[in-house]
C-alpha cells in the first residue's frame, strides 16, 4: 500500500459509476469499490485506516459529490 506518509494518507472517493458505486483509492492503489458510505468506512477499516473520520477528514477527497451522494442507488419504493 502506498501512503502519502504513514501519518497522512490521501484517500480519494471517486465519482459515481453508472451503477452508483464509487471507487476508493489511496494514491495509485484501489482499496475497494463502495456502494454506500458504510462501505467506504469498511474499506478503510480493512486497509487499517479506520482512524480517519470519513465524512469530516481533510485526508478524504470526495470527487463528484460528498458522502451523501450515491446516485443510482436508492431504497426501494413501498
Amino acid at each position: 500500500m502506498t501512503h502519502a506518509s504513514a501519518e497522512h494518507p490521501h484517500i480519494v472517493v471517486h465519482p459515481p459509476a453508472l451503477d452508483g458505486s464509487r471507487r476508493v483509492t489511496e494514491g495509485a492503489v484501489t482499496l475497494g469499490v463502495a456502494s454506500h458510505l458504510d462501505d467506504v468506512i469498511e474499506i478503510l477499516r480493512s486497509a487499517d485506516l479506520d482512524r480517519i473520520e470519513v465524512e469530516e477528514s481533510d485526508l478524504v477527497e470526495w470527487l463528484g459529490g460528498g458522502p451523501e451522494d450515491w446516485p443510482g442507488l436508492s431504497e426501494p419504493e413501498p
